[in-house]
């Protein structure tokens, strides 16, 4: 992932990553994801990785412009924000800058993962857990001194997230899906949310919404700055990534000092921030965050090595070089356990036609490969996760079967269909489909003639993502399948995802969270990062429409025993049907220098942003 999922990933929105894996989520609605850059979105990847990486010691300060006696944190990361509009990104780096700019009215602690106010002080809900209603803090103001209100809790919802005109990401969320007992089908509603004056704000339910708490996490934007962009209509151009990021205003702890494309992120201190500490000190106690936007994962190691950057995601191949350097360097490697994103295969079963150029999306050919179950279980069974897990985690992770990650715990279903490294299995089964090499070529053909071959994309940016393709190319070559491996820059491949659907195969990744139901956002049919069909108004098989079942079901039922059932459910069906091969979960290791305080490693984090102090200056 890239530095920024690491210091502040939302926790309940699920986004893309780069695919590989190294999670750096550090605190604070940290959503770790993506393995080096699809988790640079939180792990190192890409659906999301991040990487912290900030200021070594006093030789770090010489290596910058940026000033010299403030305490500040320095990290390094291969990607930079495609957006300055947090309401409409779906990029996890995107929304990991931006994270320290807005809140909710909830947050998700680091130390425990139970829920918390933030911009809201208390609240209370009705019996039938419909009706919510939050009293907000009255000493919050946003950026440019203006105070903070319930009308601005109202507009958020109101005007931007339930306005059909805006490609608010959070909007899905929040379209609450229930059958409707008289006619017994599927309906939607949506809730509402009412100022009922200044500091106070209700919400009123259709249905009951397990993981409502925590989806209050959702960012609140300033209604006397961006209710005009609203009337006119302009919203999706407003904050775009050539805005002066000066003018984008929130009421978080940080605002964006400068942003210089290819080069850095600087985030200064907000200092009317509401929060104080235990003893009345106005928080954040550090003064800048400087992210480093670095051309590779190698130019980020050899930051940190160099001194120049204090936080590092360390990727497996790197801990027996960094390990035995901890006392010489000033650093400790803490272990967390495996994150809760993920990295996939993944192939384009989209049938639709381009509506500029009339043409399919996915050629014929192609498109009945990749519906064909059996042939994505083929493909499955050729990948070689030891392999990953040895020459390029260096023993540091373990296979991935299940779409959630074991550190959501009772959530996790241990007992999916497993597709083993099976070179003669993944041959049977695509022999029986009739789909043999008739010319010699080493190369099967279908029953139509057609040489089974496809380009398969991965973030140019890493190389352990470009790694992890190739030991797939190779896994296919093995069982008589061409892939063309072309690593592509991250922001194609999020363009070619979410909005042209010009792909074949991809290696990507999704952040997750301790709660599921951020994986709604990935496995309902009517999601936009749905990736391998997404958007459907139907869904296009029947195992998608269980799927989606199970996944709103899920986030009605207050039980909890009941709602992991619902969820070990939705997961065997994915492994039956692969739709996402998985890859492999990387074992969380990040490295930090040991010059700041208020550091406590959990399964959710390392510490809360805020909190963070330099005590070496």
């Amino acid at each position: 992932m890239g530095a920024t999922d690491m210091l502040h990933q939302r926790e309940s929105k699920g986004r893309i990553g780069a695919g590989t894996s190294r999670c750096r989520e550090l605190g604070r609605g940290c959503k770790a994801y993506s393995q080096k850059q699809w988790r640079k979105p939180c792990s190192r990847v890409g659906v999301l990785l991040v990487a912290l990486v900030a200021f070594a010691a006093l030789s770090l300060l010489a290596c910058f412009h940026d000033s010299s006696d403030e305490k500040t944190l320095t990290l390094a990361t291969i990607s930079e924000p495609l957006t300055l509009n947090l309401a409409l990104a779906e990029d996890a780096v995107s929304v990991d800058v931006l994270g320290h700019l807005f809140e909710g009215l909830t947050e998700t602690s680091w130390l425990n993962d139970q829920v918390e106010p933030a911009l809201a002080e208390s609240w209370t809900h009705s019996d039938d857990g419909l009706t919510w209603t939050f009293s907000l803090r009255k000493d919050v103001t946003w950026h440019d001194g203006t105070s903070f209100t319930a009308h601005d809790v109202d507009f958020t919802f109101n005007r931007i997230i339930y306005n059909e005109e805006i490609k608010a990401t959070a909007g899905a969320e929040f379209n609450f899906r229930f059958l409707d007992e008289a006619t017994g089908t599927w309906t939607e509603a949506r809730m509402t949310v009412t100022a009922l004056d200044d500091y106070t704000v209700q919400f009123v339910l259709p249905v009951p919404f397990a993981p409502f708490l925590r989806s209050m996490d959702t960012p609140i934007y300033p209604k006397h700055i961006l209710e005009q962009y609203v009337d006119s209509g302009t919203f999706n151009e407003v904050w775009d990534i050539n805005t002066d990021p000066t003018e984008v205003v929130g009421t978080g702890p940080f605002t964006i000092e400068r942003y210089n494309s290819g080069d850095r992120v600087v985030l200064r201190r907000n200092p009317s921030y509401w929060l104080k500490d235990d003893e009345g000190r106005s928080l954040p106690y550090l003064e800048k965050i400087v992210q480093l936007i670095v051309p590779d994962l190698e130019t980020e190691l050899a930051k940190f090595k160099a001194g120049e950057t204090d936080i590092h995601g360390v990727l497996g191949e790197e801990f027996a070089e960094l390990e035995p350097l901890q006392a010489e360097g000033n650093f400790t490697i803490y272990k967390r356990g495996p994150g809760f994103g993920s990295s996939f295969l993944t192939f384009n079963m989209n049938p639709g036609t381009n509506p500029d150029t009339g043409e399919p999306y996915v050629p014929s050919d192609r498109l009945k490969w990749f519906q064909n179950t059996q042939f994505r279980r083929a493909v499955a069974h050729s990948v070689d996760k030891d392999a990953i897990i040895r020459d390029i985690q260096h023993g540091l992770g373990s296979p991935q079967w299940s779409s959630i990650s074991p550190a959501a715990g009772d959530f996790h279903n241990p007992y999916v269909r497993r597709y083993e490294y099976d070179i003669a299995e993944a041959n049977r089964i695509l022999d029986s489909l009739g789909w043999m090499d008739t010319d010699g070529d080493k190369i099967r053909e279908d029953d139509a003639g057609n040489p089974i071959a496809f380009s398969l994309a991965t973030s140019a940016q890493s190389s352990v993502s470009e790694r992890i393709g190739m030991i797939i190319k190779r896994g296919l070559g093995d069982i008589g399948v061409r892939a063309d491996h072309e690593p592509i820059q991250f922001g194609d491949i999020e363009l070619q995802l979410t909005e042209s659907y010009d792909w074949e195969a991809i290696v990507i990744g999704f952040t997750g969270e301790a709660d599921p139901h951020s994986g709604i956002a990935l496995w309902h049919s009517s999601a936009g990062l749905h990736f391998w069909h997404p958007k459907q108004s139907q869904p296009a098989t029947d195992w998608e429409a269980e799927i989606d079942d199970l996944y709103v079901r899920a986030s009605q039922e207050l039980d909890r025993s009941a709602r992991v059932a619902l969820y070990h459910r939705a997961q065997e069906i994915a492994a039956e049907n692969v739709p996402l091969i998985y890859m492999t979960r990387p074992e969380r290791l990040s490295a930090v220098r040991n010059v700041f305080g208020n550091i406590t490693p959990t399964l959710y984090g390392l510490w809360d942003i805020r909190y963070l102090d330099r005590t070496n200056l």
